[in-house]
């Protein structure tokens, strides 16, 4: 479906408000973002020696199943309600099947609408750092769903795309089915899917007010996403790459909705949760394309 950039000119106009879908906080406008700068460092030793021993491969045979289950048993035990992790896609535990994908969407919309219009490089800006709802909607009507799709199934997630708005005031592709174990294969790939490049330089940018979960790694490329489900509890989702102890890029998805229903819990949750993994972390497969 061909798109009209002279109806984009148009969009650009709205008012953006610094939210993502169903949040009812208001977050940091674009200008308060803190851009967090991090460098690697490659160490060599004065006299390598072949028997040195390397940092894990990127393919494990270490089952983090345990470790994983472990830590959402812990986090549900502390908060109720419902708890889910998968790192790479290949190991996972807890049960979030029946959330949408909220604004972690975003990130395969504005992959899609970069490719096709790299002039809307500062709404995929907002969409991504900030979660501006407004912006990623200007992103969605200048591409299509096939080629979002086009964007997961690259990274390895062919996951179908909502086209309809089946909740009312809820963009259609946020109500998307993104299994969690889908998302953290999707990451995995994520740095070999074509223009993905300033996406996820992006996602290592992500504004103030989102630094829970995965944001509390430094060096985290992440986005998240948060809304009510139909019951009213808060569904509270990241997705993206975190650096272990080496210095390699994990792929991880987390979700979390708690027994309170509210965004706050859900946020807590999703902290806690990241804190029980970090030891897991260092004997994880490394994303495939970091």
């Amino acid at each position: 479906m061909k798109r009209q950039l002279a109806a984009l000119a148009g969009l650009g106009t709205l008012t953006l408000s610094a939210c993502t879908i169903g949040d009812p906080l208001t977050e940091p406008a674009p200008e308060s973002v803190e851009i967090v700068t991090v460098t690697e460092t490659s160490k060599t030793s004065d006299t390598p020696a072949p028997s040195s021993p390397p940092a894990p491969a990127t393919e494990s045979a270490h089952d983090l199943t345990p470790a994983l289950t472990a830590a959402v048993d812990h986090v549900v035990a502390a908060h109720g309600g419902q708890a889910a992790v998968s790192v790479g896609g290949d190991f996972s535990a807890g049960d979030a099947s029946g959330f949408a994908s909220w604004s972690t969407m975003k990130v395969p919309v504005a992959i899609a609408a970069l490719n096709a219009h790299p002039e809307l490089s500062t709404e995929a800006a907002n969409a991504i750092q900030v979660s501006d709802n407004g912006a990623a909607d200007i992103l969605w009507r200048s591409t299509t769903p096939e080629a979002v799709e086009a964007v997961m199934a690259e990274g390895h997630s062919p996951v179908s795309v909502e086209r309809e708005v089946i909740r009312p005031g809820f963009s259609a592709f946020g109500q998307t089915r993104w299994p969690i174990s889908e998302q953290a294969r999707f990451a995995s790939h994520l740095g070999c899917v074509a223009g993905a490049a300033p996406v996820l330089e992006l996602m290592g940018n992500i504004a103030g007010g989102q630094a829970y979960g995965l944001g509390t790694i430094p060096g985290a490329r992440f986005k998240g996403g948060w809304g009510p489900s139909i019951s009213g509890a808060y569904e509270v989702r990241q997705f993206g790459l975190v650096p272990d102890a080496h210095g390699r890029m994990i792929p991880v998805a987390i979700a979390a909705s708690a027994a309170d229903g509210t965004y706050e819990s859900g946020q807590a949750m999703l902290t806690q949760l990241t804190t029980e993994l970090i030891p897991a972390l260092d004997t994880a497969p490394n994303a495939v394309c970091a």
